[in-house]
């Protein structure tokens, strides 16, 4: 009513209300981006160059989000320097090494490396589940191979370049006939 945006609260509280719902023995860890450039800038200074600065209308929920999160008693994961995907994939490694089921909750496909048999990728924004099969049914390449596959064709939306006249049909060819990156 006052005029302040609310849509991205809005967004994630009924993300993780119907996680709740869905999965209600799950322990859930919410992981956001660190303020500020990240160690991936300083291996690629390029990285994300081409995205603009985060829209003030997002920006102003984002402090009343951590508190949201943290009153409804999510832990709420926050590494200084260190992008959230990183952070997320790390956590999903030691709980697997722990003996249990991961379900990483994403519609980013640079998650699909990490999908195995104790992993699986959930996209509430399509209500897509993505275990091995569905990762090689979706971009035709086995998850050990999305990092090539990446590679390859590169990532607009985090400005990586890829190789050059290589789309994603000639990448699943050289990958399906070779393997891996290093062998092509």
């Amino acid at each position: 009513p006052e005029g302040v945006p609310s849509g991205a609260v809005y967004g994630v509280m009924n993300m993780l209300r119907r996680l709740d719902q869905d999965y209600p023995d799950a322990e859930i860890v919410v992981v956001f981006d660190p303020p500020g450039p990240t160690v991936r800038h300083n291996i690629f200074p390029a990285y994300k160059a081409n995205r603009g600065k985060m829209p003030d209308d997002l920006s102003v929920q984002i402090a009343p989000l951590h508190r949201l999160i943290r009153a409804k008693g999510y832990p709420l994961c926050i590494v200084p320097e260190q992008e959230a995907d990183d952070v997320i994939g790390t956590l999903a490694r030691l709980y697997v090494q722990s003996g249990a089921m991961v379900i990483i909750c994403t519609g980013d496909k640079d998650f699909a490396q990490l999908v195995c048999e104790d992993i699986i990728l959930l996209d509430t924004m399509r209500d897509q589940l993505l275990d091995e099969r569905g990762v090689y049914q979706k971009f035709g390449v086995h998850p050990h191979q999305i990092v090539d596959y990446l590679a390859l064709i590169g990532d607009t939306s985090d400005n990586i370049p890829g190789v050059m006249k290589v789309g994603p049909k000639t990448a699943v060819k050289w990958l399906a006939t070779y393997g891996d990156l290093a062998s092509i």
